[in-house]
């Protein structure tokens, strides 16, 4: 079963009933989710959430065409990540991972100087260098998990674990 509200719409983990059960009741309101409540432990009851098949549709559109922040932004694609297996096809998770892949690969840093993006190396302070040396390193595993997981997904009769 596929988790309407995080796969629909990334809340923080912080998120407050008071901002989580609104956002709730207007994916239900709009037909994306059905809703029921079964008696928990004690006296709580649980709210129950399923997609209905308009949400369906709408997170496997959500997911084979994220916005361009959802794919940019470390938290979301992290988001967008978990429910990627709910994409049927290696075709059109690959393709989503290219366009990661394609982020990851273009120039960038969180320091410039006269336009140009500043290296580790050049880096005036420990502590810039060390924001650059770690986002490098793991930039690097990305890139190496992302080369492996997409030649996978484009390889036929390759073995995949999906939900």
């Amino acid at each position: 079963m596929i988790r309407a509200g995080a796969g629909l719409r990334p809340l923080p983990s912080n998120t407050p009933p008071s901002a989580l059960y609104p956002a709730l009741n207007r994916l239900a309101a709009a037909g994306l989710v059905d809703q029921r409540t079964e008696p928990g432990s004690g006296a709580t009851t649980r709210r129950i959430l399923s997609l209905t098949p308009a949400g369906r549709t709408r997170l496997l559109t959500r997911l084979s065409e994220p916005k361009d922040v959802e794919i940019s932004d470390g938290q979301r694609f992290s988001t967008l990540l978990s429910f990627l297996r709910h994409l049927p096809g290696p075709a059109a998770q690959a393709a989503v991972l290219r366009r990661h892949q394609a982020f990851l690969d273009a120039p960038t840093s969180f320091f410039y100087r006269e336009g140009e993006p500043v290296r580790a190396e050049e880096a005036p302070d420990v502590f810039r260098k060390g924001m650059l040396r770690v986002a490098r390193a793991t930039g690097s595993e990305e890139r190496a998990w992302l080369a492996e997981t997409i030649g996978a997904l484009e390889t036929p009769g390759e073995q995949r674990e999906s939900g």
